[in-house]
């Protein structure tokens, strides 16, 4: 499966069979999420594969999702170093987990702020110099939509992307980049567009600068964004956007890499970007990253 059509195949999945994954894709997905130990900032990450199946009862209870997920026991547990980029980097390398899991034929579901953090925080045996940003249950969806689903489903917009208007522009920032305009990364730019994010607010901006630099800004709701204190959970949706945007251009043959260098400063442009925070430039090349 390509990484486009995973992009578009992945929806949220909060209701799971009560059937174990099969043996062989829960250990190619293990294997899979252990080869991460860092993202484009160089954050330390790792993750862990929890099964709750073997846990008593009384300990599953305590291991809760506030009634969001039913019917899942396999969960991915995703762990930070704090420092600068480490929640882009959790959102990076998270979701290339996540797009692996749907090209095996599994439901996820991002959760930030529904889970007893506290509780899984133990089973990931969590230094003192950690955060808990993230998990996912992972399982086979089970059929149909329940009106519960439907309802968070709508509550939160998650069929509803922003237009291309609204999140790409040309190098003086305020000239929207169309489609038609936007060449070989229009698949890129569209992977991006397609992207999960926390409430679907779609807190990504790129714009076009000369010579296929494409620059990420966060446009940042502060009160939103800040309300689980040290996780940022408009910054995982950052580390998101730059692991579809990358995807989707190694997947046509533009070779190229993050620039983190100057994130949090003005990128060489002259945009009038208030209100938008600079977080990493991708720069093509024709040999990768050096």
């Amino acid at each position: 499966m390509k990484t486009a059509e995973a992009i578009k195949k992945r929806i949220s999945v909060r209701s799971y069979q009560d059937k174990p994954v099969d043996d062989q894709l829960r250990k190619e997905l293990e294997d899979y999420s252990s080869s991460f130990d860092s993202g484009p900032f160089g954050a330390e990450v790792r993750f862990r594969l929890l099964d709750l199946k073997p846990l008593g009862r009384d300990e599953m209870r305590r291991l809760g999702t506030y009634g969001v997920i039913k019917g899942a026991s396999l969960y991915i547990l995703g762990a930070i170093k704090e420092g600068p980029g480490a929640l882009e980097d959790l959102g990076y390398c998270l979701e290339k987990i996540i797009l692996k899991a749907t090209t095996l034929g599994l439901g996820t579901c991002w959760l930030a702020g529904t889970f007893k953090r506290s509780a899984f925080a133990e089973k990931m045996d969590l230094a003192e110099d950690e955060l808990l940003p993230a998990i996912t249950p992972v399982g086979y969806p089970k059929q149909g939509i329940s009106t519960a689903d439907k309802m968070l489903r709508f509550s939160a917009g998650s069929k509803k992307r922003k237009p291309w208007v609204e999140l790409f522009f040309h190098a003086d920032g305020k000239t929207p980049l169309k489609e038609s305009e936007a060449g070989e990364y229009r698949e890129a730019l569209e992977a991006v567009r397609m992207g999960p994010s926390a409430s679907n607010r779609q807190p990504w901006r790129i714009i076009k600068g000369n010579s296929n630099l494409y620059h990420l800004f966060l446009k940042e709701n502060k009160i939103y964004n800040r309300i689980l204190g040290k996780i940022r959970i408009q910054n995982i949706d950052m580390g998101i956007a730059m692991c579809h945007f990358e995807m989707a251009a190694q997947e046509q043959g533009l070779a190229g890499y993050w620039d983190v260098s100057n994130s949090g400063s003005s990128p060489d442009i002259p945009p009038d970007t208030p209100g938008l925070q600079h977080i990493a430039t991708w720069k093509f090349n024709n040999w990768g990253q050096a």
